[in-house]
């Protein structure tokens, strides 16, 4: 029985260095699916609605970085987003693991100009620096004293704003996902990793904790819970130069 009061530190098989490309790369499309299923990107491409202003002010391209990018499927409907709205945009994904940025550049077309790197996040200093740091399924994967660093680390070096998008730690999408994952045959990584992912998630009171330890001002971050199942973090913030 899964106590849902608290995170669950049950490990995820794709977080196991040992998994192949094959396998990885078949986990990370059928998690893609589940995106498309779920409108996954749908709040961060809010968020970016209301970037717009301070995007077109800089006068540049906006230097967005995708922490935990995995397939590479978020930077794309940005790129999308960024040519429906005439932003200029410079797009990086960065991801621990190496079969990611392989996954992802050939998941990718050339002309959109992603550029993916193989990255620890904490040590990594990207040479534009960073306008909006975004992460999409990321956090979870993190202990609580990961994710105040992560949070720091954003705090330091976004210039304009920051977005944090994760699951909702609750039962109903927990045994939803486990039927449903079953009956569309998805990976059995995906099947197995789904509801642990959900269970080490986070609740709206988890991230006011986190971002507290994080020296985050209050209500300089909005929590919000957003249909079906995800909680996401927003910092906006007057443009850096």
């Amino acid at each position: 029985m899964i106590d849902f009061t608290q995170r669950s530190t049950q490990a995820e098989l794709m977080d196991d260095p040992a998994v192949g490309y094959d396998e990885f790369r078949a986990c990370l499309a059928d998690l893609a699916r589940v995106n498309v299923w779920t409108l996954a990107h749908r709040p961060t491409l809010r968020f970016f609605d209301r970037l717009l202003a301070s995007s077109r002010a800089l006068g540049r391209p906006l230097e967005v970085v995708d922490v935990g990018s995995g397939y590479g499927d978020l930077l794309r409907e940005l790129a999308k987003w960024a040519r429906r709205c005439r932003v200029e945009v410079s797009l990086t994904g960065v991801d621990l693991n190496p079969w990611s940025r392989v996954a992802a550049a050939q998941a990718s077309a050339p002309e959109l100009g992603i550029e993916w790197v193989t990255a620890d996040i904490f040590t990594h200093a990207p040479p534009r620096g960073v306008d909006v740091v975004v992460s999409s399924l990321f956090t979870h994967h993190l202990s609580d004293a990961k994710v105040v660093e992560f949070l720091r680390w954003m705090e330091a070096h976004a210039r304009v704003g920051w977005f944090v998008n994760d699951l909702h730690r609750h039962p109903l999408p927990h045994h939803v996902f486990r039927r449903v994952a079953r009956w569309a045959r998805l990976h059995p990584f995906v099947q197995h990793d789904g509801p642990v992912s959900i269970a080490r998630a986070f609740v709206p009171a988890d991230w006011q904790r986190l971002l507290n330890e994080a020296g985050v001002e209050a209500g300089a971050a909005e929590v919000e819970h957003v249909f079906p199942f995800r909680v996401t973090v927003a910092r906006h913030r007057q443009a850096r130069s």
